[in-house]
């Protein structure tokens, strides 16, 4: 059953500015937005940060439960080629596979950058599973389009930040297909990062859709790869830093997470995902070895309270500095 029509005004309201003059059509279709824009004379990117806008804008409002766009245009018209997107300098934190806290360690060596005098923000590239407003304790904001461009949320630790969870329904599953995640993460990269000079990139698990598009889009300065002392993870962070290679990005290095378990009680130190792997791997791989994080209830406490451990003054916030000095270094070295 279709909506009433004073339901998709609403909707129109709520379009960015660039996209309401080419809108043809919209319709609210049991919780399902349909929209039809005329695409003559826009070019493929052009199209995906039009699509992504509009998903962003109309994605959280009442009602709604889906977005579906749909680009009309003049087939016998070529489309313009877009210009080369222009911005802060990219440093991309990946891995092989999940479960290995690099969400985590991307936070807290953002705010650690931040910390040492650096202008920089946080892009939360895990489309499917978004953490960073929860690491960065900004759960209970929304990010607003200003001319076309989303505006990051601003965090109390001095980074700001966006994601999917700053633009979606909380709990709400994000079931997309490559073209929308590919435009979702442009929209995210080429946001109003006004003033910063360098992105830390979140990406997710894995070598997928979302890697290949931060590749071809927008050429990272540099990439960290994140991985546990376990011979798995190692195999899959190997499997990361060569399509990283493949790129042409260079490796900054490899952190070896969960590190080391100090008992809380007597002190011992224990190693539950074995010890060294990671330094052997980065030897193996010639590249650079960035040190140890250990395995501490701290950070996985202040993470889940929103208070990044790097904002602080503990042995373990010094880890991350010293990870961020290396970082910071190796970036400096490369202008």
């Amino acid at each position: 059953m279709t909506s009433a029509a004073g339901s998709s005004e609403e909707l129109k309201a709520l379009l960015p500015p660039d996209a309401a003059p080419r809108l043809q059509s919209l319709r609210l279709v049991e919780g399902r937005a349909i929209l039809v824009f005329d695409a003559t004379g826009l070019g493929s990117l052009a199209r995906e940060r039009l699509e992504a806008a509009v998903t962003a804008a109309l994605g959280s409002a009442p009602g709604v439960s889906d977005v579906r766009v749909a680009m009309m245009a003049d087939k016998a018209e070529a489309p313009a080629p877009a210009p080369a997107p222009k911005g802060p300098r990219i440093l991309a934190v990946g891995s092989g596979k999940g479960g290995v806290g690099k969400s985590t360690l991307a936070v807290n060596l953002a705010v650690a950058l931040a910390r040492g005098g650096r202008k920089v923000g946080l892009v939360d590239a895990d489309i499917y599973g978004p953490s960073q407003a929860r690491l960065l304790g900004t759960e209970d904001k929304r990010a607003v389009a200003h001319e076309g461009k989303l505006v990051p949320v601003q965090s109390e630790w001095g980074v700001p930040v966006l994601s999917m969870a700053h633009l979606t329904k909380a709990g709400q599953a994000i079931a997309w297909r490559g073209p929308k995640i590919a435009g979702a993460l442009i929209q995210l990269v080429e946001a109003h990062w006004d003033g910063a000079e360098l992105l830390v990139v979140d990406l997710p698990p894995g070598t997928g859709d979302i890697q290949l598009t931060m590749l071809q889009r927008f050429k990272p300065a540099g990439a960290v790869i994140v991985s546990t002392p376990q011979d798995l993870a190692l195999m899959d962070a190997a499997r990361a830093a060569d399509m990283f290679a493949k790129g042409g990005v260079p490796i900054v290095g490899v952190v070896e997470n969960m590190a080391g378990y100090a008992c809380p009680h007597c002190g011992e130190v224990s190693d539950p995902f074995g010890a060294g792997g990671a330094e052997a791997a980065a030897k193996e791989m010639d590249v650079p070895f960035l040190g140890r994080i250990p395995l501490d209830i701290a950070i996985r406490r202040e993470g889940d309270a929103g208070t990044p451990t790097a904002a602080g003054e503990s042995p373990q916030a010094e880890a991350f500095t010293a990870l961020a000095q290396q970082v910071g270094e190796w970036l400096d070295k490369q202008l």
